[in-house]
């Protein structure tokens, strides 16, 4: 076991190797290369990248000059594979591994950075070198993702050197439980799974309800289409979600933590494990953490994939190795969650919020955001964008600041038309409203919410009836069947969009999907039934003409949808 002197020699160790990445020439390195290794540069070939870099370095005898890491996402997904070659943090993209030679050889050797591989906003005639003068980059504030693009996420050590684990011990020999609680809750910090309550009030509720054990679960089942925030947090720092639940763990009185992630992120999943294997074997799990008598293991259960396992209920109940399906609330989870028990469960993106809000206090975390939401937030801009990927924005950025100076606007100089947040239980929101800030009550307000995080951005050539029936397909197969107004009704409601958008459409269509609609939002049983019609209701809102169009003139504005003769 690690005691806090230990801690603080391998931070200072860490540092001297890390500060290369905050720009500071090391003498013991001419270069730190960070591949992304993130899913989606994994899909792009990264790893043959790495080992063409491998092969380069050491036939020009360089290879103990150079560290090499292959880190998690490093955001822009779209540009894969990307890197950043420190002390000058020259970020490349679209790497081949017939690329490594030049960038060796004229970049790390002579210090001539590689042009062609340079990142080129749209429309800009120069390239731009250093990632922290690129818009993408430096219009983001980031918290939860602060460490994906400095360390190995496979390092415990590197993420101690980032003042990891720091907050744990902070929390165990100077503050009390209540103390902790105190602090998340006037952090004003929001659970960032979707409902958006406060978070230290649910730890708040559970550490003062009766019964025993008390447990923590991570929420890593991320299903939206288009969303993978929690998947490149998982995959690019474990260790942030492992501190932040054993944080809790001493704040409810909790010995047990589990992480429920969906089996279709196999490398999330590994790199969690590793995660929890190396903060065992340093103490910060396990027994006695820190000499301070607290006691706390966390283990990872994985999901079949069923997207109603998202709702904490269901989730909790699949834990328990039953099938996954919603549960009547009251009882809430902070009295009785899994295994009949108090139970905090928060999703991955609160977890990763933890430790900073711990280390640095209440008043910083509150300064940042708006009045009632706190922090940033983590999205996944998906669809008609130039620069797809994760990014991570202060709470009230607006959505054109998100769309245009964030995610470079929409290709091929389209119109933009709408954007979708908050998944298939979200609302499409329209143009004239782009300058709504990004928090709960604002995108609640126009018939949206914030859900997990995905954004999904449209132009002109989107037809919206079309998107409306998309999402409602995913509902209809997703449904877990368990509530008759989520099970059939959302059924009834894809039946009409289907007649609407194949040209068989007719007058009251519009009206009868209203009225289901507000039925299924009133009667079902558990969240995500209660959530999805939102899509439909709020295309309806700001496109009707569009409706009007398809079931009165046969017209699709789109031509997407393909009417019958």
């Amino acid at each position: 076991m690690k005691s806090l002197d230990e801690l603080a020699k391998i931070k200072e160790s860490m540092q001297e190797v890390l500060k290369v990445r905050e720009g500071v020439p090391s003498a013991e390195y001419k270069a730190h290369i960070m591949v992304c290794g993130g899913q989606g540069c994994i899909s792009s070939n990264c790893k043959d990248v790495v080992d063409a870099l491998k092969e380069s370095l050491k036939k020009n005898g360089i290879e103990k000059d150079v560290k090499l890491i292959l880190t998690g996402c490093m955001g822009p997904c779209d540009m894969g594979p990307v890197m950043i070659v420190y002390p000058d943090a020259t970020f490349y993209r679209r790497v081949k591994p017939k690329d490594a030679e030049a960038i060796v050889e004229e970049h790390i050797m002579k210090g001539n950075p590689v042009t062609r591989l340079l990142y080129r906003a749209p429309g800009a005639k120069e390239p731009t070198q250093s990632v922290h003068d690129i818009d993408l980059f430096k219009k983001q504030l980031k918290i939860v993702l602060r460490n994906t693009i400095y360390i190995d996420p496979l390092s415990i050590e590197e993420y101690i050197g980032r003042d990891g684990y720091a907050a744990l011990g902070k929390a165990l020999t100077q503050m009390k439980p209540e103390e902790v609680v105190e602090t998340v809750k006037k952090a004003g910090l929001r659970g960032r799974g979707g409902a958006g309550f406060s978070t230290g009030m649910k730890w708040g509720f559970t550490a003062s309800a009766k019964g025993s054990p008390k447990y923590v679960v991570c929420n890593g089942d991320e299903g939206d289409p288009g969303a993978f925030m929690d998947r490149s947090i998982l995959e690019g720092d474990p260790h942030s979600v492992v501190e932040g639940m054993t944080i809790c763990g001493y704040a409810i009185g909790a010995e047990q933590g589990y992480v429920y992630v969906r089996a279709e992120y196999p490398l999330a999943i590994e790199r969690l494990s590793r995660a929890i294997e190396k903060a065992r074997e340093f103490g910060m799990l396990g027994k006695n953490i820190f000499d301070a008598g607290f006691n706390f293991d966390i283990e990872i259960r994985i999901g079949a994939g069923a997207f109603v396992c998202g709702e904490e209920t269901a989730l909790l109940t699949s834990i328990e190795g039953k099938r996954g399906e919603p549960r009547p609330r009251p009882p809430f989870p902070a009295q009785s969650g899994v295994f009949g028990k108090p139970t905090v469960i928060n999703n991955v993106e609160t977890w990763a919020s933890i430790s900073p809000i711990i280390l640095k206090g209440a008043d910083w975390f509150a300064s940042i955001g708006t009045e009632k939401c706190k922090g940033t937030k983590v999205f996944a801009l998906a669809g008609r964008i130039n620069n797809t990927g994760i990014v991570e924005v202060p709470m009230g950025t607006t959505l054109r600041e998100i769309v245009y100076e964030i995610g470079g606007g929409i290709p091929r100089k389209k119109q933009f038309k709408a954007v979708q947040t908050g998944g298939p239980s979200g609302g499409c929101i329209p143009a004239e409203h782009l300058d709504t800030p990004v928090d709960y009550e604002s995108l609640g307000a126009l018939g949206a919410i914030m859900g997990s995080g995905g954004m999904i951005v449209m132009d002109e050539d989107t037809c919206m009836v079309d998107i409306a029936k998309f999402f409602l397909d995913f509902v209809v197969d997703e449904s877990c069947g368990k509530c008759s107004p989520c099970r059939i009704g959302t059924k009834r409601m894809y039946e009409i969009l289907e007649r609407i958008t194949t040209g068989e459409g007719k007058e009251g269509d519009i009206e009868l999907l209203e009225e289901l609609a507000t039925t299924i939002k009133a009667t079902a049983l558990c969240g995500l039934g209660q959530t999805a019609p939102n899509p439909v209701l709020s295309t309806i809102r700001y496109f009707r003409n569009e409706y009007e169009e398809h079931i009165k003139d046969k017209k699709c504005a789109a031509n997407v949808c393909e009417f019958k003769e």
